[in-house]
């Protein structure tokens, strides 16, 4: 059975750039960033491990840039080498050639006039580890992870406040946070994502 789509929003800066081989220019940014822990999503919350794309990246698996995960939005590949993907200190980097398209062109005019400040990946979790923060809420880790896609998106994903809860306690008014956009450098979730073997256990208890 095929593993769950997921997807993931980091609030942190696009930048726009010119190419030396001319075209609409480059635009790149931060689609995860490491050991920082997301808003509440329900009960939990979640960082990326370091090493959660070597495998993905190893492999050369095929990933693409769309915006806003759109494949109407198709801005550059891995495999056409108009996406290039690096892993640094900080997280998962992207760098796309925005093509001479509907989507490109929007997509540059959006970055140069500061619209679009998240960047967003999805993928399918290989392997995920669960503990606690120092706070108590359950804690998850992505240890390893298939990547389908890295956006620039317009606005975050809705937080999964629906999607799970913490075992053994009820989330209280306090937990939950406003809705609202996460603030810089803050991760927000899909609501259909996060359907562990260990989550599911826990809710049928």
């Amino acid at each position: 059975m095929e593993r769950e789509l997921e997807i993931r929003t980091e609030a942190r800066a696009v930048e726009l750039r010119a190419s030396e081989s001319g075209g609409l220019g480059i635009l790149s940014g931060y689609a995860a960033v490491f050991n920082r822990h997301s808003q509440n999503l329900g009960g939990f919350v979640e960082q990326v491990d370091p090493a959660a794309f070597n495998k993905s990246l190893a492999d050369g698996v095929p990933v693409m840039a769309r915006g806003n995960h759109d494949d109407a939005m198709l801005l550059g590949t891995t495999w056409a080498e108009t996406l290039r993907l690096s892993v640094d200190g900080t997280g998962l980097r992207y760098e796309v050639d925005l093509p001479d398209t509907s989507a490109g062109r929007d997509f540059r005019e959006l970055a140069a006039r500061g619209d679009i400040k998240w960047s967003s990946f999805a993928f399918r979790t290989i392997e995920d580890e669960w503990g606690q923060t120092e706070q108590g809420f359950d804690l998850r880790t992505l240890k390893a992870v298939q990547l389908v896609d890295v956006a620039p998106v317009n606005s975050p994903a809705p937080l999964a406040t629906s999607a799970a809860r913490r075992p053994f306690a009820a989330v209280t008014a306090a937990d939950t946070p406003p809705d609202s956009t996460p603030e810089e450098g803050q991760r927000a979730t899909h609501p259909t994502t996060v359907a562990t073997t260990r989550r599911r256990a826990l809710l049928s208890l």
